[in-house]
């Protein structure tokens, strides 16, 4: 049940309202807007039937919210969440890119990928540290030695840093050195590392499970902001259809509805859509009109050397073709792509 007060209300009787409702042992979750606040209750909403809610002082309407998940719901927010990410915010009017490669690899790798993305207006570096991998054969990552990597290379380029976590026994570790704690498509149903990632207040970067619903990720969502944690940015990847010719189903459609259920900000991957370097830039065209506001994107310096996902991972000319390429997308969308360097 979400409450909508009046305009103008005032801090006590603010305050009032959440101290009635909590006083019935629900929680409360406020968001203020420039034109309205609104009061979200939490928990067993059969204990507000029959209270006359409309009664308090400050409350202009009650309504019901019947969706699963409450707190990731839009009827739960005034406005769209904004997500900062160095020096600008995801959510806003600029579309934001976050580039690097599968896998931290090397220092010298890092720091030449960090230092050509930033230049041309990536405004987020990724790179595993640790990979989960579908053989137990295949490169799994360096560990803490590349966490310690991408804290060197984001004080160096500025980047503000992505890697994934993918265990509740490395989430104080990785939150230790990443600005955003990724939680990748094999993990999205994980709801013990969902839990223990929501307990901190830094970034989680969700992506969409292979197989899941758009009701599945937002659920999963809920995992995270039931326990405090408000800043969750939703991926969507592509997912696994009986199609073959692409790594995964790029499931387009998906960044509206998003869009319309939730309040939080929505990025799209097309490195997993896609799965080859020269099918990466048609779903990022297509995801900024859509509604998306970012792009997660591979970018490696010799893709044919890559320890995983060189296949995908775009050379430094075609993430520079990539850059000048989406500007037009992006004004046609009303928005921006920041201030890029000549490319």
């Amino acid at each position: 049940m979400i409450i909508v007060t009046r305009k103008g209300v005032t801090p006590d009787e603010l305050d009032h309202i959440r101290e009635r409702i909590e006083s019935l042992g629900l929680r409360t979750h406020v968001s203020e807007g420039e034109e309205r606040t609104i009061v979200g209750c939490v928990g067993d909403e059969s204990r507000l039937h029959g209270v006359p809610l409309l009664s308090i002082p400050g409350v202009e309407a009650v309504h019901e919210v019947l969706k699963p998940y409450k707190l990731a719901s839009r009827e739960f927010a005034a406005e769209p969440s904004r997500i900062a990410l160095g020096g600008v915010e995801l959510g806003g009017s600029e579309i934001v890119t976050i580039a690097g490669p599968c896998s931290v690899e090397n220092r010298e790798m890092m720091a030449q990928t960090a230092a050509h993305v930033a230049a041309r207006g990536a405004r987020g570096l990724r790179g595993g540290a640790f990979k989960p991998r579908s053989s137990p054969y295949s490169f799994q990552g360096l560990g803490e030695e590349g966490l310690q990597i991408l804290a060197d290379v984001r004080a160096e380029s500025g980047l503000p840093v992505v890697t994934e976590v993918m265990d509740t026994r490395q989430v104080e570790l990785v939150a230790s050195y990443a600005d955003v704690l990724q939680v990748g498509a094999r993990n999205m149903q994980n709801f013990s590392l969902l839990t223990e990632v929501g307990r901190l207040r830094r970034p989680v970067l969700l992506k969409r499970g292979m197989a899941a619903t758009v009701k599945d990720l937002l659920l999963a969502t809920e995992y995270v902001m039931s326990q405090g944690n408000p800043n969750v940015i939703l991926c969507e990847r592509g997912i696994r259809t009986f199609g073959t010719a692409t790594r995964n189903t790029f499931d387009l459609a998906a960044i509206p509805v998003l869009k319309r259920e939730t309040h939080l900000p929505v990025v799209a991957d097309p490195s997993h859509a896609g799965g080859r370097r020269h099918l990466v830039a048609p779903p990022s065209y297509a995801a900024i009109p859509a509604g998306a506001d970012g792009l997660l994107v591979e970018v490696h310096p010799d893709p044919e050397t890559a320890a995983s996902d060189g296949e995908q991972s775009l050379d430094f000319a075609e993430f520079d073709h990539l850059m000048r390429t989406l500007r037009p997308f992006a004004e046609a969308a009303g928005r921006s792509l920041g201030a890029l360097a000549e490319v």
